[in-house]
């Protein structure tokens, strides 16, 4: 990733970005090029390593391909959107403004692998959807569904478990503009009610 150090993020940072976002990208090569899924995870922390799990069905063929540990990219877009030049106040002065766009994304590099075991694909099954569910006003849960349905469901399906071993994050969010164009660039985010990128630059 191109990272000038004006939108580099701290690490810690970067990872509560990926701990936010709901879905994220994996990309493995192949021998035939680059397979890209999107898959729901999760940051889970160990002792020594810094994680991410998930899962797939066992039809796709990123299950069908993992037979060792792989490297891998995870792709974590946050909000983005357009930047109007007509937002910057410093566009009186000299007109010397263009337009630009506006994002943040982490790109996690490490090692790829599967999970088979019938335990932790349950616990990775509940943790999930509880994360999801939580809130609700009736939050359901794994335990409701039949339990002959769900060993078919889990049987469906097999474990990923990335190990994240290098962290580039990125949010471009005006650091490089004043101050007085900044607050014109929230106010016409404001105006246009980009919520998303508002708060990602407001944080």
């Amino acid at each position: 990733m191109y990272l000038p150090e004006v939108f580099r993020l701290d690490d810690d940072v970067a990872m509560e970005v990926v701990a936010r976002a709901g879905l994220a990208t994996v990309v493995v090569s192949t021998e035939t090029g680059f397979e890209a899924t999107p898959i729901p995870w999760m940051v889970r922390q160990s002792a020594d390593a810094t994680l991410l799990v998930g899962h797939v069905s066992k039809a796709n063929p990123l299950a069908r391909m993992l037979s060792e540990p792989t490297d891998a990219i995870v792709i974590v877009d946050g909000p983005d959107g357009y930047v109007s030049p007509s937002w910057y106040p410093s566009k009186a002065e000299s007109g010397e403004v263009v337009p630009t766009w506006n994002y943040v994304s982490v790109h996690l590099h490490g090692r790829l692998s599967l999970v088979h075991d019938a335990d932790w694909l349950m616990e990775m099954v509940e943790s999930l959807t509880d994360r999801y569910e939580a809130g609700r006003e009736r939050p359901w849960s794994v335990a409701e569904a039949p339990s002959d349905y769900l060993d078919r469901m889990l049987r469906g399906i097999v474990g990923l478990e990335f190990t994240v071993e290098r962290i580039e994050g990125k949010a471009k969010l005006s650091q490089n503009r004043s101050e007085v164009d900044r607050d014109g660039v929230i106010v016409g985010l404001r105006s246009e009610g980009s919520e998303g990128l508002l708060s990602e630059m407001e944080r």
